[in-house]
């Protein structure tokens, strides 16, 4: 264009010199004159438009790149956007009937929801972190729905780093999932809930495994019940022809809390466990905890669904009386698969002082420990990341070795559970 605007000057030039002028008469001229000055205008009004068209046409090659880049980008998966991290959760819905000896049944709304990411920073460094919208009970992810709606508190329910240095072995440090084995997934020693602080290691072999840790109840030097325990626990698992597997172990954890105050709760929150108070405001643990614990596990597939046998025994070396816990149980099947199914009953008797009664299961007769009773539960797979089931706390007792009767207790649970 510019070009083309170059030849039209000079022919105006040429027509404005002499020699053009002296060609044609002045009449002929001052028409050419306007008609090229026409025409120059034109051009400039041609140019004009070709600018603006070009404008056009690159702001919408501009959105059309945009587009693609915002369709690819919807299209990518977690691991592209952030590779080598991998993000999970859960979601529970709990209605539950309480039934204590003596008291006006209570019934209550409550739901545990949780959300965390792993982060693999290479073949053999993790780090984990997942919140949890819940309670501060170091054994209970469940909030309870009231307060007219107010909002739930959210707490760091994991933050930890994990090393791999060798096969099967693992560091790991921060507050982290359990890395004790529990027969069953039973909560003699530890709360399904509770998620340890402090350091634990370990290894793992096809058959043998063995488990360490280094748990502050309260790593805070300053506090006047600064306390670590320290747990090994050791196993194998073996299998026995096509269709039997046993696991079985043995486990021993240091806990000394005697003569230090309570960890959660009231001054005088002990959770079965035996304590004296000089005043209302001090009190603290009559004994250390040296636990010895046995438990083993089978299970035999030679069914259409799996059958489990489960059984722990603990003792405290520390305790003259009150100083044994047990449990057994079984579980028929595995609610997995859209589908499938479980049903499972299990007994327990928790003495006392036979345990840290402050750290194990938090449902079995109202928690703690002192406490025995029975538990159905069982539970169905609508899809794979959705099932329902119940669980029924029947004849449980609590409290018997402290007062010499115990109370009544009865419990019936349904939960809806979604993973993802």
């Amino acid at each position: 264009m510019r070009t083309y605007l170059a030849a039209r000057a000079a022919c105006i030039v040429f027509l404005f010199s002499g020699s053009a002028a002296a060609a044609v008469s002045e009449e002929e001229f001052a028409q050419l004159r306007a008609e090229m000055l026409r025409l120059a205008e034109r051009v400039g009004v041609l140019e004009e438009e070709n600018r603006e068209l070009r404008q056009v046409a690159e702001a919408t090659v501009s959105e059309v790149q945009l587009a693609r880049t915002e369709a690819q980008e919807a299209g990518r998966t977690v691991e592209e956007w952030a590779p080598g991290t991998t993000f999970s959760g859960d979601f529970r819905y709990r209605y539950e009937e309480i039934d204590v000896e003596s008291r006006d049944i209570r019934s209550r709304h409550r739901l545990r929801a949780r959300f965390g990411a792993v982060a693999r920073l290479s073949n053999d460094v993790e780090i984990g972190l997942r919140l949890a919208a819940g309670s501060e009970s170091p054994v209970s992810g469940n909030t309870t729905l009231g307060s007219g709606g107010t909002s739930k508190d959210l707490y760091l329910d994991q933050a930890y780093a994990k090393w791999r240095p060798f096969n099967g072995a693992y560091v790991t440090a921060g507050k982290m999932k359990n890395n004790f084995y529990r027969p069953g997934g039973a909560g003699l020693a530890w709360d399904s809930d509770y998620t340890p602080e402090g350091l634990a290691f370990g290894w793992s072999g096809e058959q043998l495994f063995i488990n360490a840790a280094a748990i502050g109840l309260e790593s805070d030097s300053r506090r006047d019940n600064h306390t670590f325990y320290y747990g090994l626990q050791g196993g194998a698992r073996l299998p026995v022809g096509d269709t039997v597997s046993i696991t079985a172990g043995a486990a021993y954890f240091d806990v000394p809390v005697q003569g230090e105050s309570s960890f959660f709760g009231d001054a005088d929150d002990f959770f079965g466990n035996s304590f004296n108070c000089t005043d209302a405001d001090n009190c603290a643990y009559l004994l250390d905890y040296e636990e010895l614990e046995l438990f083993a596990e089978l299970t035999y597939s030679g069914f259409a669904m799996p059958l489990n046998f489960y059984a722990d025994y603990i003792r405290n070396l520390d305790a003259d009386t009150y100083d044994t816990g047990w449990l057994a149980g079984a579980r028929l099947g595995k609610a997995s698969a859209a589908g499938s199914w479980q049903v499972g009953y299990q007994y327990e008797d928790v003495e006392a002082d036979s345990v840290l009664a402050l750290l194990r299961d938090s449902n079995v007769g109202g928690g703690g420990s002192d406490i025995q009773g029975h538990k159905l539960f069982g539970s169905y797979a609508v899809a794979r990341d959705w099932t329902v089931g119940f669980t029924v706390f029947v004849d449980n007792d609590a409290g018997e070795n402290r007062t010499g009767s115990g109370t009544d207790y009865d419990r019936v649970v349904f939960d809806t559970i979604f993973k993802y």
